[in-house]
């Protein structure tokens, strides 16, 4: 992993000028703001298609079922090399193969059919997370997990852990035993074998060098053996695996979008033309898996089952168009990471929070972006204009209101010129004809009224205008067809 994050540094120090990429990423903001938008925009598109196939609840699965794999890689590690970092692509690997693990236990207890899928995907991963706490608490007894890391991840710290790579300057300096900057002390030899202190006669001493070693440049100009500072660039490690996860999340979904469309809406039409459905859905849970490890150390295997799902779930409110869903998960996942961490700080839309609760605000970062993703969701869910709760109630009051004059229209239309009409379209007597209360009559047709669709004529009847005729001519020519062709069909069926 490190020659590829050297190689990203390389690359971007082309573009930018090394002091402003310091200067950004010493920022926590900058980065958290950063590592929060590119795992938004990677979950953000898995979880489209996760979310349209019905499946969202898969990353739930696979986000716990990854440290089956890092725990069975990281205990391969320990027997083979006795060595295991945390670092190692080995690990990513296994969390791989964890998550498309995961989805071939689910398919294959679905497959028994005693079981629907969601209740398969609960019976495998809860096996499957245990058998990684089981083999934590009796093979790696050792290590440590922090509870809330797990939860919320550690996104406002990423900045601290860096590496540094030098752009300019590069002198590496070698202190040996002969170099005059080498320091001599003297280290006892048989003081702990003969449990004495090195001030005792019996004592033997050899001379040791204390800093002699191969120094880095910015070690060795830190400890004064070099005159010139070299140019270091600090890269936070989080940056490195999310921005490669991303890219590969795109990469995949630009170059198969034509298969994962076709396989997603209507899979057996993309087997019968000769696509592979089951092995882009192994390709997709594989890259949920490398982005649920990705984010374990920024957001936490929690909370970043919100990154698939919430920004997805916002974007599919809005539009029925999958491009245009693709686009609107990345971008809301993105803003949420930005107010988010406005909102963990106390500040966010210009509001204070410090002032409002006592003690101040201290909140997780992490959560504090699910929450603005919830908010985001919550407007759409509001105002969408397609299936929010506020269109659908202006939806409804139009149609009541259309529903209303077309009744009131209609009986007008039906007894005028005709043999009743001084009885039906006296304005005193419509209440009683069409069984509506005389102030819902009064509404109406005041309404009619201002449109130039109804008037009383010189005998006090209620008449309709041309454009009002038309009006009601117009709608039941559209009905009276509709319901004609519906009725033509059945019966050809019927035939």
């Amino acid at each position: 992993m490190l020659w590829l994050e050297r190689g990203l540094v390389w690359l971007f120090t082309r573009f930018v000028e090394r002091d402003l990429l310091n200067l950004f990423f010493r920022n926590p903001q900058n980065t958290a703001i950063l590592i929060g938008a590119m795992i938004a925009v990677a979950g953000g598109v898995l979880g489209t298609f996760l979310l349209l196939r019905g499946m969202a609840l898969t990353s739930d699965a696979i986000s716990h079922t990854v440290l089956l794999g890092i725990v069975v890689a990281f205990m391969i590690m320990l027997a083979t090399t006795g060595e295991a970092t945390v670092s190692s692509p080995w690990l990513l690997i296994g969390a791989a193969a964890a998550g498309v693990g995961t989805v071939l236990l689910t398919e294959l207890i679905q497959r028994s059919g005693l079981v629907k899928q969601d209740a398969a995907l609960g019976l495998s991963f809860p096996l499957l997370f245990a058998v990684a706490v089981l083999l934590i608490s009796r093979y790696i007894d050792d290590a440590h997990v922090d509870e809330d890391s797990v939860m919320v991840g550690e996104i406002g710290i990423a900045w601290a852990n860096t590496n540094s790579y030098c752009s300019g300057e590069c002198e590496t300096v070698t202190i040996t035993e002969d170099d005059p900057r080498a320091t001599i002390a003297r280290q006892c030899t048989n003081c702990r074998e003969l449990g004495i202190s090195p001030r005792d006669s019996q004592a033997e001493f050899r001379e040791i060098c204390t800093n002699c070693g191969e120094y880095s440049p910015g070690r060795a100009f830190s400890a004064g053996f070099t005159t010139v500072e070299p140019e270091l660039v600090f890269w936070p490690e989080s940056v490195t695996l999310t921005f490669v996860m991303m890219v590969l999340t795109l990469l995949f979904v630009l170059l198969f979008y034509k298969e994962l469309k076709l396989s997603t809406f209507d899979p057996a039409l993309a087997t019968s033309l000769g696509f592979r459905p089951t092995l882009l859905l192994y390709v997709l849970m594989t890259l949920v898996s490398l982005v649920s490890v990705g984010a374990f150390d920024a957001v936490g295997s929690i909370l970043v089952i919100a990154f698939f799902i919430i920004p997805p779930a916002t974007a599919y409110l809005l539009t029925d168009r999958l491009t245009i869903m693709l686009v609107l998960s990345g971008l809301f996942g993105t803003a949420s990471a930005w107010l988010g961490y406005d909102l963990a700080r106390g500040q966010v839309l210009g509001l204070d929070l410090d002032v409002l609760f006592a003690g101040g605000w201290d909140t997780s970062i992490s959560a504090s972006m699910v929450v603005m993703m919830l908010a985001l969701f919550l407007l759409a869910f509001l105002v969408s204009p397609r299936y929010g709760v506020v269109s659908a109630m202006i939806r409804r009051s139009r149609q009541s209101t259309q529903f209303e004059e077309q009744v009131l229209m209609g009986h007008v239309y039906h007894h005028t010129d005709s043999p009743q009409a001084e009885e039906e379209l006296r304005f005193t007597t419509l209440p009683s004809h069409i069984r509506w209360p005389e102030a819902r009559v009064r509404r109406v047709y005041r309404r009619l009224t201002a449109r130039s669709l109804a008037m009383t004529n010189q005998l006090g009847l209620v008449q309709l205008t041309e454009k009002g005729r038309d009006r009601v001519q117009e709608f039941w020519s559209k009905n009276l067809s509709r319901e004609a062709g519906t009725t033509a069909g059945v019966g050809g069926a019927d035939e």
